[in-house]
């Protein structure tokens, strides 16, 4: 007899070669991991985007799981404050390209 039950497990997307090598960056520009600077969130920010903007995409809880595990980032509050705002840029991003107009031919002008 199966005693499983069912469980709302999401299925994670790994995260992608170019992501984590842009995590790498941001692990590299970033000198205090104690204590985020203001220019350390910007680059972070801008980091995010432009993953978007060229086609990237990633999950937050990977990214998270990422920082979690990658060894030099042992202050919580600084892995999570990137991993919201990885959220925030990507609901920002998404957002703003939700609504594409369609033009008259059923394509997309999406530039």
């Amino acid at each position: 007899m199966n005693n499983l039950k069912p469980t709302n497990l999401v299925q994670c997307m790994p995260l992608t070669n170019n992501v984590i090598i842009k995590l790498n960056e941001i692990t590299m520009m970033v000198t205090d991991k104690n204590s985020l600077k203001k220019e350390d969130e910007a680059f972070i920010k801008e980091t995010f985007l432009n993953l978007l903007k060229s086609g990237e995409n990633y999950n937050v809880d990977e990214i998270e799981y990422w920082f979690k595990n990658e060894g030099s980032w042992k202050a919580k509050k600084s892995i999570i404050r990137i991993t919201n705002m990885s959220h925030y840029i990507q609901e920002k991003y998404q957002q703003t390209n939700k609504f594409k107009i369609l033009s008259n031919d059923g394509t997309c002008d999406c530039d």
